[in-house]
Formats: structure tokens, C-alpha cells, sequence
């Protein structure tokens, strides 16, 4: 597991918007929109039991099997911004958020992320995938040489009990969805734990260090 410490977001952090904030006053409070999906991601209510072992990093529970877990850590506040699977073919890169109960956050926030992408210069396109509406982008990425290129991702949401999990596909799952079940099945297998607390809607659920991992700069 590696531990990437940065003090300003980079362009690609910068390339998903997180949802708009509003007061979720009334958590429980029913709203159109049903959560019906019977496959992954779950919520952690779901998978008692199911055999799986999984790193516990708070709000995000993550299977990585063979590829590499790495998260994004704050460097002055010491905060995960983000948990991301790595291998030599790809990568794929997870968020949590505060949703409301029975609601469709990522209809939201969808249009909202490819108008900033489209903004800066670059793509997107809506296309039904295997969890639902996706955006197949190409994204605005500053280089380390200064220079700006466009890269390709998958940017997907999934709507859970009161929260949204936002992850995004690059490289090959990113180019080649249809050869990208190994990387969309590392997906299903994650679990999302909201808590019982009241929070805003699009307030990103907290994500921690597992106690027994080492730091790497």
C-alpha cells in the first residue's frame, strides 16, 4: 500500500467536481429514485459474512487482490481525498459522499462534472454502462514538463442508501470497456459505510489510514 501526500490538487483531482452541498436536514426523509441495485458496490449492511477480506479504510472497504492500493493524503491536513487501485494496465479511483435517502445524487452531479471537463478544454460523452449512465472523457491533465494533455477516463457514479460512490477508470479499463470486467468487478466488490450521523448532501464521507500500514512518502 502506498501513501501519495500532496498539498494542492492536482489536475486530474481537480477533474471531478465533488457534488454541490446542500443541508440534509432531514436524512430519513424519503425522495424519488429508489436504491434497487441487487449487484456491487454495497452498502456495508449488505455483505455480513460474505467471505471477503477487504481493508477497512472507514468509509470504504476495498478487496484490492493483486493490484496495488494507494490513497491520496492531504499534506496539510493529513485528510484521504481519495483511495485508488493501481496495476501496470490502469487504475481506478474511489470517492464516497453524503447522499440523500432513496435519492439520485449522480443525475446531479453528472451534467455538473462533463461541463467543467468541457469547460477546460476537453470531452465528454454519456453512455449507459454496467452500473448505470458513465462519462467516457477526455481529460485536461497537466504534465510535470507544464505542458496540458487530454487523457482518457471513466467516470462513473453509483447511488447507494444515502451515499454516492464516485469512481473513475483510467487507462486500459478507461480505453477498453469492453475488455474491462476484471477492473469493473474489483468495483462491485467495494462497500461503502455511510454511518448513522446527519452530514450535508455531497459531503464527503471520511476515509482512514488502516492502523497497521506504513507511510510512504
Amino acid at each position: 500500500m502506498k501513501f501519495r501526500r500532496k498539498s494542492e490538487p492536482t489536475a486530474q483531482q481537480a477533474l471531478e467536481p465533488a457534488p454541490e452541498t446542500g443541508q440534509d436536514t432531514e436524512p430519513d426523509a424519503a425522495q424519488d429514485g429508489p436504491v434497487t441495485r441487487t449487484g456491487g458496490p454495497f452498502d456495508e449492511s449488505q455483505v455480513a459474512d460474505d467471505g471477503i477480506e477487504r481493508v477497512d479504510l472507514g468509509s470504504l472497504l476495498i478487496a484490492p487482490g493483486e493490484r496495488e492500493l494507494r490513497l491520496q493524503v492531504d499534506e496539510k491536513s493529513g485528510v484521504v481525498q481519495s483511495v485508488m487501485l493501481a496495476a501496470q494496465d490502469g487504475a481506478l479511483e474511489m470517492q464516497a459522499f453524503a447522499a440523500p435517502r432513496n435519492g439520485d445524487l449522480w443525475s446531479t452531479v453528472r451534467p455538473q462534472i462533463a461541463a467543467d471537463i468541457t469547460g477546460r478544454g476537453g470531452q465528454a460523452e454519456e453512455r449507459e454502462g454496467p452500473f448505470g449512465p458513465e462519462l467516457f472523457c477526455q481529460v485536461p491533465t497537466q504534465m510535470p514538463d507544464g505542458t496540458v494533455t487530454l487523457q482518457p477516463a471513466r467516470i462513473l457514479g453509483v447511488n447507494g442508501e444515502r451515499w454516492l460512490l464516485r469512481a473513475s477508470f483510467r487507462g486500459r479499463p478507461a480505453v477498453e470497456p469492453d475488455g474491462a470486467q476484471d477492473w469493473e468487478d474489483a468495483l462491485a466488490q467495494v462497500v461503502v459505510r455511510r454511518g448513522a450521523g446527519a452530514m450535508a448532501v455531497g459531503e464527503p464521507l471520511p476515509a482512514i489510514l488502516p492502523d497497521q500500514a506504513r507511510r510512504v512518502r
